[in-house]
């Protein structure tokens, strides 16, 4: 996407080192211990700000705060009042862009033509949601037991949300739990990521600007391990929607058996991408490519097991290569740029760990996996993108989610091959195919055990199109209305009418 404004004037103005208070019942607050964490730059390692540290204490003045909002002026709203903040969210969200975009390469490093280009994605699921607000009901049951009675079912909202994300969308993330949170009359409390928790309060702001109620949307910001515990154990939360990590969703599956929470959980992956014989060799190569590349590699959904027909496997590694080459690396506040850092220091050295167990067990590193240095780049979690080449499938690149931009190439020969091969595994988010051939799509897209499967493309997702994982990638939808069922509980009434 084409950069019209200067990225780095809009940062100058956001965050300079400064003090960034969490946002509780309407109010910007500091954590009640009065410890702080630092934000930071990935690109750069620069400090970008500090944020409270925020732990129980705050997460129970948060909650408390939301259930007030949700039996009191939140109660009072109809649905066409739902909708009409909603409406004014993503109006708002439309007139500050840049700032939102500029705000999230600031938090995690995603090049800014990238973030630029989620608008119709992002602010679609704000007014996506706000249609449906109006469109939730109740059905009439035509009653099989007397003629006397009437029976009809009522939707309502199940109460206090706790939203829980990731760092590597911290925009689409936060609208992604919190609208359909508002569509349906519920309120919520957010913990973003402590790696990237700036835009979910800039988002925060925007939305007491459109007149949202106090409590109704709460951001606490602090670790996993303090805030988001408490928060996903809490007595008083009806629901938690979570995305991360496959063993954190475990823990947060345990965490709310206390008072039997809803849960919907979005976790981690180890997708196949597979390359038949027929496949646009010269469609295929960028988008496979990027299927993990995209965000660094930092991705649930990254298509990062490619499997490649035996046929064209050399002549597709070949150009999967040259490709990776190509990439430009660097600060993502740089329109040129077309891949960003990792997250931070330790994420990247994780990465790298694969990428030596990879090398350790066999596998052909054909470019990348070392740490990308010269100008600009210096003080930044910067990794070259890597393909390896002879893998197989017990190999712990095969087998692991990396989260990194590596990419395990495996030859395969037959179409029954190859859908066993990718659906040995303990995840099944996504998967993608590439083939010229109609009825090869049909019958795989059908064998692959994925809740999203992608055909001759990639990443494509829609606010109307359900989106989530089977397996050990968790549970429930977001997309859809199938999304806002899970923020609803059904409540039968029969009435005698004699």
């Amino acid at each position: 996407m084409t950069v019209s404004f200067d990225p780095r004037k809009i940062a100058d103005t956001l965050y300079s080192g400064q003090f960034c208070p969490m946002f509780i019942d309407g109010k910007w607050v500091a954590a009640q211990s009065g410890e702080v964490l630092e934000v930071s730059d990935p690109a750069s390692g620069r400090k970008i700000a500090t944020v409270p540290r925020g732990a129980g204490a705050d997460v129970d003045a948060a909650v408390s705060a939301a259930r007030r909002a949700f039996a009191g002026a939140w109660s009072k709203y109809t649905p066409y009042d739902r909708q009409e903040v909603l409406l004014r969210i993503a109006d708002l969200f439309e007139k500050n862009w840049e700032r939102l975009c500029v705000s999230d390469t600031l938090d995690m490093g995603l090049p800014i033509a990238r973030t630029l280009g989620n608008k119709r994605r992002v602010i679609g699921m704000l007014r996506f949601y706000a249609g449906q607000a109006t469109a939730l009901h109740g059905d009439y049951i035509e009653n099989s037991v007397s003629q006397s009675m009437i029976t009809f079912t009522t939707r309502e909202p199940v109460g206090v949300v706790g939203a829980i994300i990731p760092w590597n969308a911290p925009t689409a993330a936060s609208v992604w739990k919190i609208a359909p949170a508002l569509a349906t009359g519920c309120t919520v409390v957010l913990k973003p990521s402590e790696d990237a928790p700036l835009t979910p309060l800039l988002i925060a702001q925007l939305m007491q600007e459109a007149g949202l109620p106090d409590g109704v949307v709460n951001v606490v910001t602090g670790t996993g391990a303090e805030a988001g515990a408490r928060l996903a154990e809490h007595p008083d939360v009806n629901k938690i929607v979570f995305t991360g990590s496959t063993a954190t969703g475990q823990a947060i599956a345990r965490a709310g058996v206390g008072n039997l929470k809803r849960i919907t959980l979005e976790l981690g992956g180890k997708s196949p991408m597979i390359i038949c014989k027929d496949a646009d060799i010269a469609k295929a190569i960028p988008i496979a490519a990027m299927a993990v590349y995209a965000h660094s590699g930092q991705i649930c959904i990254a298509g990062s097991r490619l499997f490649v027909a035996r046929e064209i496997h050399d002549e597709f590694l070949h150009g999967l290569a040259q490709f990776a080459q190509s990439l430009k690396l660097g600060h993502g506040l740089d329109p040129d740029t077309e891949l960003g850092p990792l997250i931070n220091a330790r994420q990247t050295g994780k990465v790298e760990g694969y990428i030596a167990s990879g090398r350790a067990e066999g596998a052909e590193l054909i470019t990348g996996g070392a740490r990308a240095l010269g100008a600009g780049l210096e003080g930044g979690n910067f990794l070259q993108p890597a393909v390896f080449g002879n893998v197989t499938d017990a190999m712990t690149i095969a087998r692991e989610e990396i989260f990194g931009p590596v990419i395990s190439a495996m030859p395969f020969d037959t179409l029954d091959e190859v859908v066993t091969r990718a659906n040995a595994t303990p995840y099944g988010l996504a998967a993608g195919i590439f083939t010229r051939d109609l009825g090869t799509a049909h019958k795989m897209a059908k064998r692959i055990k994925a809740g999203s499967v992608w055909v001759n493309m990639y990443h494509a997702i829609d606010p109307a199109v359900p989106f989530g994982g089977l397996k050990m990638s968790g549970y429930g939808k977001e997309g859809g209305v199938e999304h806002l069922q899970a923020y609803l509980d059904t409540k039968a009434v029969w009435i005698q009418t004699e």
